[in-house]
């Protein structure tokens, strides 16, 4: 690994430089995830909007089973290092391997980072061919994976 993906001294390297996960976020990209717990599942997507070379817009929003809206958009102007480092973990505390998971998106080759925190230990899977946020993330007894990967158009104004 290089050091694009050391963002922080004393950090593990990240599974993706912010150049990858630019080419990855294409304008209207729009990730499903759904969200495991003790209550049931739940549903929302993250859809990537007017990215360039400094940053993207993300609009989060809660979705039914079926994709339809079910609350208001939060939107939030970020940048492509700002995303990277969200995966920027202590090396002390984190454990970082390769993994096969099968899911909603198939067989995929991830990296996988086991990170101790005072909470627990918390476990995200990074699909090599999906720069970006982790297809699947257990934390907290809870679950939460990207059940489908979709680009929509941007909507009109």
């Amino acid at each position: 690994m290089d050091d694009e993906r050391i963002l922080h001294v004393g950090h593990a390297p990240t599974p993706f430089t912010a150049d990858e996960i630019r080419a990855h976020c294409v304008n209207g990209l729009r990730v499903t995830l759904a969200g495991h717990a003790q209550g049931g599942v739940t549903f929302a997507t993250t859809t990537f909007r007017d990215g360039d070379a400094e940053g993207v817009t993300v609009e989060d929003r809660a979705v039914d089973r079926d994709g339809t809206p079910a609350g208001a958009v939060q939107s939030a102007r970020v940048s492509w290092r700002e995303l990277q480092g969200h995966a920027s973990f202590p090396a002390d505390t984190t454990v970082v391997g390769e993994e096969t998971l099968t899911g909603p998106l198939g067989i995929l080759l991830c990296r996988r980072y086991d990170v101790r925190r005072e909470s627990g230990t918390s476990t995200f899977w990074f699909a090599i061919d999906h720069p970006g946020m982790p297809v699947r993330w257990e934390a907290g007894g809870s679950v939460v994976e990207v059940v489908d990967l979709t680009v929509v158009p941007s909507p009109r104004v």
